[in-house]
């Protein structure tokens, strides 16, 4: 009788790191003057065959921090109304805990040594996500602090697309642009981008590594 394979496990696949997919919806561009009003992450796990999967999404609305600012133009993109009773939003450090708390867990259950974002301008989101770390005195961030997995790189160089919705078409799948600008819903879709990218790179993988692959 053969062995049973083991598991396979994020912590064998990129040196160490957790890919998280992350989106934010903020109040403008800049990460140290402007609100962040949504953060949504979404779980990177790997099935039996190697092969990266989309896993859980965990999200928060955020309460603007004292005196940030918020551009009218920002809220006509992504329809957000930050003062809207019913948005349950909570202040950064809250809702950082929320998101924080998953990404530690799978952090250690994957044998990862910390999280890496990934994301679609993935520096954008990886600057206000430190700028709001940074305002909530949060000690304990899973994130790389600098280093990000970038759709749009992966995005031009596999399908010839930058824009998310025109990758997604590209790479066969959906988008609906009346969702588009919440955080779960882009989050989401550049999971799937991610996944269906680094899968179908598996090859070339196994090829420099010498790591053998299964057909994706």
């Amino acid at each position: 009788m053969e062995p049973i394979p083991p598991t396979p496990r994020m912590g064998q696949r990129f040196r160490g790191f957790l890919p998280v997919v992350v989106d934010v919806e903020t109040g403008g561009f800049n990460n140290a003057t402007d609100a962040l009003l949504e953060i949504a992450v979404v779980m990177i796990g790997i099935d039996g065959a190697g092969n990266l999967v989309r896993g859980e999404t965990h999200a928060a609305h955020v309460e603007p921090f004292p005196g940030a600012n918020i551009e009218k133009a920002s809220l006509e993109v992504n329809g957000i109304d930050p003062h809207h009773p019913l948005r349950l939003a909570v202040p950064e450090r809250e809702a950082l805990s929320k998101v924080f708390k998953p990404v530690r867990q799978a952090v250690s259950e994957q044998g990862c040594t910390r999280a890496i974002l990934v994301g679609h301008n993935a520096h954008f989101d990886l600057g206000f996500l430190n700028a709001a770390v940074a305002r909530a005195d949060v000690k304990r961030n899973p994130f790389h602090p600098f280093s990000a997995f970038d759709t749009v790189t992966l995005g031009g160089a596999a399908l010839g697309q930058t824009v998310l919705a025109r990758a997604l078409e590209a790479a066969g799948l959906p988008y609906d642009a009346r969702e588009a600008h919440s955080a779960i819903y882009d989050a989401e879709r550049t999971a799937d981008l991610f996944c269906l990218l680094v899968n179908r790179m598996r090859p070339i993988h196994a090829a420099f590594t010498g790591i053998g692959t299964q057909a994706a």
